[in-house]
């Protein structure tokens, strides 16, 4: 939302406040003339003057009731789309496939915050042993990171589901630019195929998996990456690894 919008709406919740404070008005405060307006604003102003709080109040309320609808919305949302969020045809699949959570996660492997996450989801992981973690590719920072996952997808093709996590693992360990170059002395350190792995990346199939990524990401309202998707809740951006874990126990109950 623009901040001038977001202040104006906060003000008018500030106003009423005010207002409230300063006592009922008999009439509409639409029908006052031009001096009565004019003086009903002075002592308006005079009140937030006198207590200032009062907008941090209506900035408190405002920010809680903005962060309430976005958490029905993303339920809302999560629920329209359960099908896509949770078919793992194309996905990597982390962790325990029978696990009684299932977290989804949207990725770019040139996503700083992505890197950061990576060790703190594998720690949760590993940890708890009965959590399944689906991998969607999301490629949104450039060309560079279209080139990644186009690559990462072709891997699972051509070489199947334990080459794509190993490399899926490294490209998220790695560091530097990233080149087709790059991806392939990647694989090959791997023992992965890197010719059939590079015959395979600008296929049809890799680009509808990673098509069919970006259009539940716009379903979703997902601009950013990491974001991760947990029971009916949508987590945009890094969470600690303290997080995730209080999280899982109150999916859990």
């Amino acid at each position: 939302m623009p901040f001038a919008k977001a202040c104006a709406r906060l003000g008018a919740a500030a106003l009423l406040t005010a207002s409230t404070a300063l006592g009922a008005f008999a009439f509409d405060i639409g029908d006052m003339s031009d001096a009565e307006r004019a003086a009903f604003r002075a002592e308006v102003r005079a009140y937030l003057l006198d207590n200032p709080e009062v907008l941090m109040e209506a900035v408190d309320v405002y920010q809680a009731r903005q962060a309430e609808a976005q958490v029905s919305s993303d339920a809302d949302m999560i629920a329209a789309n359960m099908d896509a969020i949770y078919n793992t045809a194309f996905d990597g699949i982390y962790g325990n496939p029978e696990g009684d959570i299932v977290m989804v996660e949207f990725t770019d492997y040139r996503c700083g915050y992505c890197k950061k996450a990576f060790p703190d989801v594998k720690a949760l992981l590993e940890k708890d042993g009965n959590i399944k973690l689906i991998v969607k590719e999301f490629p949104i920072l450039g060309e560079a990171s279209v080139l990644a996952s186009r690559f990462a997808v072709a891997t699972k093709m051509v070489a199947g589901d334990d080459a794509y996590l190993t490399f899926h693992d490294a490209l998220m360990e790695a560091r530097g630019d990233v080149t087709v170059g790059s991806l392939r002395r990647l694989a090959t350190d791997l023992g992965i195929d890197a010719d059939a792995v590079v015959a395979k990346m600008d296929s049809e199939e890799v680009t509808t998996v990673i098509a069919k990524n970006h259009q539940l990401a716009a379903e979703l309202q997902i601009s950013g990456t990491p974001t991760f998707v947990m029971g009916d809740q949508m987590l945009r951006g890094y969470v600690p690894y303290d997080a995730m874990v209080e999280i899982v126990a109150e999916l859990r109950g």
